[in-house]
């Protein structure tokens, strides 16, 4: 099914993603529009706070999908 290269290669890929990931987590508290869009939705009750980003799921969805196209067309 996957070579040892191949493996080797999807290895290093996961690796570089979870990298990136983390790097995004600890810039996360620098982007402040980031789950503040407008489309988010936040409930606040007396002792419940209930928050949903729609807005921001689907543009980080949309960047992920162009980021995974663009590297799929090798």
């Amino acid at each position: 099914m996957f070579g040892l290269g191949a493996l080797g290669k999807l290895l290093i890929l996961l690796g570089v993603f979870i990298i990136l990931i983390g790097i995004f987590l600890l810039m996360g508290d620098r982007i402040r529009w980031l789950g503040r869009l407008p489309g988010d939705v936040i409930v606040k009750r007396k002792n419940f706070t209930f928050y949903f980003p729609v807005a921001t799921s689907i543009i980080i969805s949309i960047i992920l999908t162009l980021v995974f196209t663009f590297l799929s067309r090798k």
